[in-house]
């Protein structure tokens, strides 16, 4: 391990020099690119840096003990290994940690796709109460919302919206909601007071850019047509709502939410590269399934993920077993205590696969 970190402060090392290189800072895609590595790195240097201190003062302390010193001197020398010796083992837990190979797309804005699934009107009620979480959640991270695209219905909820969420490490985040959540709840349109059981899929992709999703224009057809509200009630006359269909992977994309076509064909195209990017990352990394159902899994959208249970204030995440008594707060956005308990228990799994 002490070999690698080695090798990633001398990489840090040589970014500094690159970045003074005055050929490197005239050349915008190299610059952003060293910029980029090097703040990935960063914190990894930073904490090698701290464990090398401590490292030396622990060395330096047993040194003393072989001198000769009074019972005193002796009792806070041995003190102050043990403080030492702590901090040196939760330094290199930490540094394990950050020497898992990072997720490429961590740092990245993300696109969430929210559709009522089964259960009609109150399936749809509850995608509303999920985006509201979510957007909820973005606001306390400083992060800032989009509304792409909805097709809400009468009751307040919504059979689909999609929503971007521009933020730093907004998918680090969020890539654990992908998948299905479940609803427990007296739908509000209930007379006799059952508890009716709904569900609505969550989609999580990460923001593409342009060089790493190629779409050649030729492989997109355009069709446009008049907006329109639900119940098919026309919108408007003109023709600004827009379909992209991409014909290598028949990813399909509508887009009716702006009132111009240009506006909506550049929301349709963010949607359509995300899909046929994360599409393609899917199929490229097939053969890891295994390793990413270990790590808590992100993959399969068809997988019942959460359970909002909202008689008994409990939600209960099944992929790692965690069940929280505090569905009114989770429901309002704070959705720290959950976030969390996925993320290290990705980092715990990750950590195992790299030792076995």
């Amino acid at each position: 391990m002490l070999d690698r970190l080695q090798a990633v402060e001398d990489r840090y090392e040589r970014l500094n020099e690159l970045l003074s290189d005055p050929e490197i800072i005239n050349d915008s895609k190299k610059l952003r690119e060293y910029s980029k590595e090097q703040s990935d790195i960063q914190e990894t240097v930073q904490t090698y840096k701290e464990y090398k201190e401590v490292r030396e003062q622990h060395q330096d302390a047993k040194a003393m003990l072989e001198e000769k010193l009074d019972s005193d001197m002796r009792e806070m020398v041995k003190e102050e290994l043990t403080e030492l010796e702590e901090n040196m083992h939760s330094l290199e837990a930490k540094l394990k940690i950050l020497l898992i190979p990072k997720d490429p797309n961590d740092d990245k804005n993300v696109i969430m796709e929210v559709r009522g699934a089964a259960g009609g009107d109150e399936a749809a009620l509850f995608a509303g109460s999920l985006y509201r979480m979510y957007s909820r959640y973005a606001e306390t991270q400083g992060w800032k919302i989009d509304v792409m695209d909805s097709n809400p219905t009468g009751l307040g909820g919504f059979k689909e919206i999609i929503f971007m969420i521009n933020g730093n490490g907004a998918y680090s985040k969020l890539k654990f909601e992908n998948g299905a959540h479940r609803v427990q709840r007296v739908p509000e349109t209930e007379s006799g007071g059952r508890i009716h059981t709904s569900t609505a899929t969550v989609a999580v992709l990460p923001e593409a850019e342009e060089v790493e999703v190629e779409i050649h224009e030729k492989d997109i057809r355009v069709d446009t047509f008049a907006s329109s509200g639900p119940g098919g009630q026309s919108v408007n006359t003109t023709m600004s709502a827009v379909r992209l269909t991409h014909l290598p992977t028949g990813t399909v994309v509508s887009m009716q939410d702006e009132k111009s076509q240009i506006k909506n064909k550049e929301k349709a195209m963010k949607i359509l590269r995300a899909r046929v990017y994360d599409k393609f990352q899917q199929e490229a990394q097939a053969e890891y399934d295994q390793n990413r159902k270990l790590a808590v899994g992100t993959g399969d959208r068809s997988e019942r993920i959460r359970t909002y249970n909202f008689p008994q204030n409990r939600v209960t995440d099944h992929r790692i077993g965690l069940t929280i008594q505090k569905l009114d707060q989770i429901i309002e956005g704070k959705l720290d205590e959950i976030i969390d308990a996925l993320i290290l228990e990705d980092q715990s799994s990750r950590l195992q696969n790299a030792d076995d």
